[in-house]
């Protein structure tokens, strides 16, 4: 695994292996319980913090048992143990950040040095708090548990039984701001409402973030006209959100899962492993942003969160007659939404006011919305392109990802899918083939096609949905609405003399009239639909380019030729009508991606293939086959 000339610089390659598993790269998949006793009764800080796990599993078998009071102290105990877990990372890693920085590393085996040595220093300071680190890795059930607020819902119930009817009150509250669907909960609610004694103190949310509830009551003084009280908050609101920006940055650099690799295939040099962990740390760090900005139990963040706060102060600040000050944090929000007019009027409003000119609060370059976490070549953006909400992108997936790719198109994709059967819809002088996603998955799981390259097609989708949300700064989840590797192909015989397009001009979520010059947003068009992307796979054949046009259906604004790893995202709506020049030879291949930003209209068959991926993850951990494994697109979730 690793490269010779880093070996003779270190004496002992075995602990550079413990180090990279045990914390850097990821965690081994499962751990033996014997070992787990072990390493618990070894442990030389046992008894100080208990496993959360364990406390769980303890508190969910009394509860069972009609043991209530067990049920509090054990379930208190893991939310306790889990909390202290995660602020002894956080503690540690930025105290190993700090002590071993990558600020003056400029050779390869200097930043190898830096990374093994706060690697190692991580699992020092976080054993010396909690024990053996062993005895804290636990399922991603049970974590999953613990973000879905789960432990809550057992306390409600056990404090109701101990007639502790306030902490009752408050685990049903603290439950139900993360499970708001769940109709019992807020039957329980109510009921706790209507009993006498019952103080609306009592209906806390015990796992309220800081940055969330100051934010919140800015806003509700804000609306009163508090301006005073809401500058008060939103200040504080902010100082929080940075607190914890940098924490769930912190809890990103320790073990990665590498969702687009095989676990038990993993094997790979010190270059790949390391360029691995970090990009995936990088991931990790970007998903902060959205993390931060999601309240419990919803599925989308807070549009516009952070520069909401610069917007809201700006205008407190002014109203409260502290001009600088509203100057400064207008300038601030320009950091996020460069140019936007009605905020660009008011700096010019304040600096005509107080006749000076003055600078944004500093903002941490992670921060900046321009920021991209995947990599790939940018070749046009909308201006280059003569229209809105336009990009073309290169190098987004490999040439030899779009050689696996194209040759699963060969085995899986079916004429006339994904076009109601019909294998030349939009032209009698092409024929047209398609697979899903989940149909995808289903062959490999039969052995069909190479798993692998289902895989593939999932990952490579994924990646272009991360790409399109990226760049065009959405604040708000992008959904999968719908995702088909299509080929197209020229039939023999009919190519000469055409004058037909392979793809009519149309718009993705509205009817286009170019007569009209509207683009009518009404069944039977995918209203829904918001983004757009066609990642291509291949270029040698002939015509197949794709082309934006105006209104009018014939005008062309721009043209792109298909090639692999090439990617043209865009908008849905009728400023970006499009269609497709006609394949007059040879096969054109990619995979065709629509978004919607509306939860309710996510694609069905792209959650069952979530869920398949999940069980096929589970299952390469294992080393095994469930043949129960049943993989059906007629199924409904």
């Amino acid at each position: 695994m690793f490269d010779k000339q880093v070996s003779t610089y270190f004496c002992s390659v075995s602990q550079w292996l413990m180090l990279w598993y045990e914390e850097l790269l990821f965690p081994l998949p499962h751990m033996f319980d014997l070992i787990r006793i072990i390493s618990l009764l070894l442990s030389s800080s046992y008894g100080s913090l208990e496993p959360y796990d364990l406390l769980y599993n303890n508190a969910v078998d009394a509860f069972y048992r009609s043991d209530y009071k067990d049920v509090v102290r054990y379930m208190e105990g893991a939310l306790s143990s889990y909390a202290e877990v995660r602020q002894t990372k956080v503690r540690c890693r930025l105290r190993c950040q700090d002590q071993h920085p990558f600020d003056s590393v400029s050779m390869d085996l200097q930043f190898f040095d830096v990374v093994l040595r706060r690697s190692n220093c991580q699992n020092e300071c976080i054993e010396e708090k909690v024990g053996t680190q062993s005895m804290h890795k636990v399922s991603e059930d049970v974590n999953q548990d613990f973000q879905r607020r789960i432990p809550y819902n057992y306390l409600q119930l056990a404090y109701q039984k101990l007639k502790q009817l306030d902490k009752a009150a408050a685990a049903a509250h603290t439950y139900f701001q993360a499970n708001p669907e769940h109709v019992e909960m807020d039957q329980n609610l109510e009921q706790y409402k209507a009993l006498e004694g019952s103080d609306q103190d009592h209906f806390v949310d015990r796992e309220a973030r800081p940055h969330q509830r100051s934010f919140s009551a800015g806003v509700k003084l804000y609306d009163t006209a508090d301006y005073k009280g809401a500058i008060a908050l939103f200040e504080e609101a902010l100082q929080e959100y940075y607190r914890a920006d940098v924490e769930c940055r912190a809890l990103c650099h320790g073990p990665q899962r590498f969702e687009e690799q095989d676990h038990v295939l993993y094997r790979y040099s010190l270059y790949e492993l390391v360029s691995d962990h970090f990009t995936q740390a990088l991931h990790c760090e970007h998903e902060c942003v959205r993390d931060l900005s999601t309240r419990p139990g919803r599925l989308s963040p807070m549009e516009n969160y952070l520069p909401l706060h610069y917007d809201y102060l700006q205008f407190a600040y002014f109203q409260m007659n502290m001009v600088e000050e509203a100057m400064e944090c207008a300038k601030s929000y320009l950091l996020f939404h460069e140019g936007e007019e009605f905020m660009t009027e008011n700096v010019d409003y304040y600096r005509e006011a107080v006749g000076h000119d003055v600078k944004p609060r500093e903002v941490g370059p992670w921060l900046h919305p321009k920021w991209h976490p995947i990599p790939y070549i940018l070749v046009q953006n909308s201006k280059a392109l003569n229209g809105t909400q336009r990009v073309l992108l290169d190098d987004v997936i490999s040439v030899d990802e779009c050689a696996e790719l194209t040759n699963l198109a060969h085995t899986v994709t079916m004429a006339g899918d994904g076009y109601r059967g019909k294998m030349s819809p939009h032209t009698p002088n092409e024929r047209f083939e398609g697979a899903t996603v989940l149909k995808t998955l289903q062959y490999g799981y039969e052995g069909r096609v190479p798993l692998r390259s289902a895989r593939l097609f999932y990952d490579a989708s994924e990646r272009a949905r991360r790409i399109i949300e990226s760049y065009f700064l959405l604040n708000s989840t992008l959904h999968f609405s719908y995702t088909h590797l299509v080929c197209r192909t020229a039939i023999t015989g009919q190519q000469d003399h055409r004058n037909d397009l392979s793809h009519p001009i149309h718009a993705d979520n509205c009817l286009l009239d170019p007569e009209a010059n509207e683009c009518w947003k009404e069944p039977p068009a995918y209203t829904y639909r918001d983004y757009s992307a066609l990642l291509y796979l291949n270029g040698d054949f002939e015509g197949g380019e794709f082309i934006f046009t105006e209104m009018d259906a014939k005008t062309v604004t721009a043209q792109v030729k298909p090639k692999c790893g090439r990617m043209v995202g865009f908008s849905s709506g009728g400023e970006n009508p499009h269609g497709v020049r006609a394949v007059t030879r040879g096969q054109r291949c990619a995979v065709a991606l629509w978004f919607t930003l509306d939860p309710l209209f996510r694609e069905l068959e792209r959650l069952q293939a979530d869920e398949v991926m999940q069980a096929l993850d589970n299952q390469s951990s294992q080393s095994q086959w469930d043949t129960s494994l049943n993989i059906n697109p007629k199924d409904e979730l």
